[in-house]
């Protein structure tokens, strides 16, 4: 009888693990959406739209300001909501691409040193005005992840009225899915077993 070969059984995962595999998959949605916005002209990419923030550099620039100020405060950084106020938007593709890419480098080695104590670790985000908002790093975290998928989805909705076809952006978390990204985690250096243990 012939002898048949099985996938690899799923391991255990812990959540730090699970919100370190899900800011790989910020990294890998953003750069494939970044390469798609890198088709349209700057005057394409402020034209008016249907969204919430009726353009594409409009959501995008949201995305990083609240990425920033999320990132901070996971950082305990004290400045966090001055540094959400002093945000410049960008205008251009370019220096978006770069600041949006610092920005998930630094939440990628932040989820990389995650450990059980840090997901239950308290973090406190100024709102401002005296205001001190508290809660699990896990749960801040979880929230960055839904906002972040949530307006990069706009983004992938207004590309569909432009001539760029939105690229496929949820083949990053399962690894049974490796062979969809095989370009991308190249591209970026990374390995499977780096990014999923």
């Amino acid at each position: 009888m012939p002898e048949t070969t099985e996938p690899d059984a799923p391991r255990a995962l812990s959540l730090a693990r699970v919100l370190g595999v899900q800011a790989h998959a910020n990294r890998l949605a953003n750069r494939r959406l970044q390469a798609a916005l890198a088709n349209l002209s700057t005057s394409e990419l402020h034209s008016k739209r249907i969204s919430f923030f009726p353009s594409l550099i409009g959501t995008l620039n949201h995305l990083l300001a609240v990425d920033r100020y999320y990132i901070a405060a996971l950082h305990g950084e004290p400045d966090m909501e001055a540094q959400y106020r002093r945000f410049a938007p960008h205008d251009e593709l370019a220096p978006y691409v770069s600041a949006q890419d610092a920005s998930d480098q630094k939440l990628i080695a932040f989820c990389d040193k995650l450990d059980d104590a840090g997901v239950n670790a308290e973090v406190a985000m100024d709102r401002g005005e005296g205001k001190v908002q508290r809660d699990l790093a896990g749960y801040v975290l979880a929230h960055l992840f839904m906002h972040q998928t949530h307006h990069r989805g706009q983004v992938h909705a207004m590309l569909s009225g432009t001539h760029v076809k939105p690229p496929q952006l949820d083949e990053f978390i399962m690894p049974s899915d490796a062979s969809y990204r095989v370009q991308d985690m190249s591209a970026l250096g990374w390995s499977e077993r780096e990014v999923f243990g």
